[in-house]
């Protein structure tokens, strides 16, 4: 009988996936299902009661919303800064790199405290805006700023590898052919970037999504205004609501996941325009 079974090229295929498998399981399925199965418990009225939950819908409203605003900021100065650091050589050009990962590295609450002190109405920030009426801490405006913040190095370090790898050769064949600065980053740079920046978009949107100890600081946290869903978990989880605040980090799920697959479906229709275009 003639074997079909194609042999591996790289030794050890089959206990490595069997591992992979096997880590991603019990690291990832085992506890999401765990958490539909615990929402599941509710029954659908409960479920779809909690769902509809004005509080439940404006927390939602706040983290989703001010993670879309945080990540399409980034997506466009993670873009402009990583353009910085890899097309010009100035004094402090690695300082400025290193800074850039400083969100990795600092607690999420020294962060949050450290920019409700700044953009307080008495802080070095706030009291600029103070005068024009303008809030910023302890307001969603408040919360854009720290998820910028956490999100920034997303984009810049999925963006800057692939921009380092465009050679200059292709500009200046674009410029000998006609094109004008603009149309050069539009059509020549902009297109080989494009799904990795739509990754960098994604990592520093699912990032913001869940973020909680550098938003609770600066976020006021006042129901129907500025209390965030993870923040609404945290509550129910403190009144032995367990139920519901699985039923709310189910919903988190559901839209994180859909929101995602968008993007990752995008992402593949710019890889695939590029490469028609090449």
């Amino acid at each position: 009988m003639k074997n079909w079974r194609q042999p591996s090229i790289l030794p050890g295929f089959g206990l490595t996936l069997g591992y992979t498998i096997f880590y991603l399981t019990v690291i990832i399925l085992i506890p999401l299902a765990a958490l539909v199965w615990r929402s599941a418990s509710l029954g659908w009225d409960e479920f779809v009661a909690i769902a509809l939950d004005e509080r439940t819908l404006l927390a939602l409203k706040v983290s989703f919303g001010c993670s879309l605003i945080a990540a399409s900021i980034n997506a466009v100065f993670g873009v402009l800064t990583a353009w910085v650091l890899v097309r010009y050589h100035f004094p402090g050009r690695r300082l400025l790199d290193a800074i850039i990962d400083l969100p990795f590295a600092l607690p999420t609450a020294v962060a949050g405290i450290s920019l409700a002190a700044l953009y307080a109405p008495k802080g070095w920030v706030g009291s600029l805006f103070a005068p024009l009426g303008i809030k910023i801490a302890f307001t969603p405006l408040g919360i854009v700023v720290a998820l910028v913040f956490v999100g920034l190095p997303f984009v810049v370090r999925t963006v800057q590898p692939v921009m380092q790898e465009i050679d200059r050769e292709v500009e200046e064949v674009a410029a000998t052919l006609g094109a004008n600065r603009f149309q050069t980053i539009s059509r020549v740079i902009l297109p080989g970037l494009m799904p990795a920046i739509l990754t960098g978009f994604a990592l520093a949107f699912a990032r913001a999504v869940g973020e909680y100890g550098s938003v609770i600081f600066i976020a006021g946290n006042i129901p129907y205004v500025s209390e965030i869903a993870p923040l609404l978990i945290v509550i129910r989880l403190e009144e032995f609501n367990y139920a519901g605040a699985t039923s709310i980090a189910c919903i988190m799920l559901i839209i994180s996941f859909a929101m995602l697959l968008l993007i990752n479906l995008l992402q593949m229709c710019s890889r695939r325009r590029y490469a028609n275009v090449r």
